[in-house]
């Protein structure tokens, strides 16, 4: 009886190993920390990091091309793209280093859309409704929340007035680790999940930016600790992940879950180490979520109840192909991933 159950076990995380998710591994031709990554389709992706690195592949991914933005050595922690041939690529730093850049040509030339003239403005992440209108976190300023916005393709980006929104926490802000601090459902609701505060809060709004409420969600908190990612599937479900960047493989208090459209959060046990972001998988017929981090990644099929580690390199960022269970993940040292489900 026991060899027989023995044997059953052994089949079932054999069947669990063949068709869970697994990785298939792709060559950048670089050897940047990427922590930016945007999947446009099942053959057009963007990656982007340190070293003003950005990426685009046409092929799947079996080969990617660097392209030019700058000169300068920037780090870029961000890049959306709208489609094959537009992407806005973002870069952190103090004052002039934060900027937005943006191609309409598929990489072959670029234009600085935003450059800042105040030396405490630190950006952090950026995500688009459509092509028109977009979004940018940056780390508060003076004890104030640092919010922009664009309703013209990024021409011009606004702030937020403070007015508008709750007083910040003492350092708060965001962690450029991933792009992911920003969720968008539809055409007006937004989230974005805060860190390295005395509470991880998320930010929310229904009007495209215009007013804001905020909510804790009882993520660890701290210099180096809180949400720093955030992914909605509809008005209510969403999803924050996080942690200690310091202690990768530790996993306390760095996930929750919202059924309310962010007004409450429950926390919830399951990941196996820091995530730094996290992800829904599209079409799924159950609610699938995926989260990541530098030491590894976990799945749950459950909408985050319970969760099962994808065996494989760990990775900073991911992005999924629109309404395809297909993307891409991206990381230390040039690393690049193809997700199979």
């Amino acid at each position: 009886m026991k060899t027989m159950i023995f044997l059953a076990a052994a089949l079932l995380m054999s069947a669990l190993a063949m068709f869970g998710p697994r990785w298939a591994l792709q060559t950048s031709g670089v050897t940047a920390r990427l922590r930016g990554v945007s999947a446009v389709n099942e053959r057009v992706a963007w990656a982007s990091g340190s070293g003003a690195t950005v990426l685009r592949t046409n092929d799947g991914g079996a080969t990617w091309k660097k392209l030019t933005v700058t000169t300068e050595t920037l780090d870029f922690r961000d890049i959306d793209a709208i489609d094959a041939q537009t992407a806005y690529v973002l870069s952190i730093g103090n004052g002039p280093a934060s900027r937005i850049y943006k191609t309409t040509d598929a990489g072959a030339t670029w234009t600085m859309q935003f450059k800042s003239d105040d030396q405490k403005v630190f950006l952090d992440a950026m995500s688009f409704w459509d092509a028109n209108h977009g979004i940018v976190f940056g780390d508060s300023v003076a004890g104030q929340l640092y919010i922009l916005t664009t309703d013209n393709g990024g021409r011009s980006w606004t702030r937020v007035p403070p007015a508008s929104l709750p007083p910040a926490l003492e350092n708060e802000g965001a962690f450029a680790a991933s792009g992911t601090n920003i969720a968008l459902f539809g055409k007006t609701h937004a989230w974005i999940g805060t860190g390295a505060g005395a509470r991880a809060r998320v930010l929310r709004t229904t009007d495209r930016g215009r007013t804001w409420q905020v909510a804790d969600t009882l993520l660890a908190a701290g210099p180096s600790t809180g949400i720093f990612s955030i992914a909605f599937r509809d008005a209510k479900h969403g999803v924050v992940v996080g942690g200690d960047y310091r202690k990768e493989q530790e996993a306390v208090d760095n996930l929750a879950v919202t059924s309310d459209g962010g007004v409450t959060w429950k926390l919830v046990k399951g990941l196996s180490g820091f995530r730094s972001v996290v992800a829904y998988v599209p079409g799924a017929k159950t609610p699938t979520l995926v989260a990541l981090g530098p030491s590894g990644g976990d799945y749950s099929l459950d909408d985050g109840q319970t969760w099962s580690r994808i065996e494989g390199p760990g990775f900073d960022t991911f992005s999924f192909v629109a309404h395809k269970p297909t993307g891409w993940a991206a990381g230390a040292n040039g690393a690049l991933g193809k997700l199979v489900l």
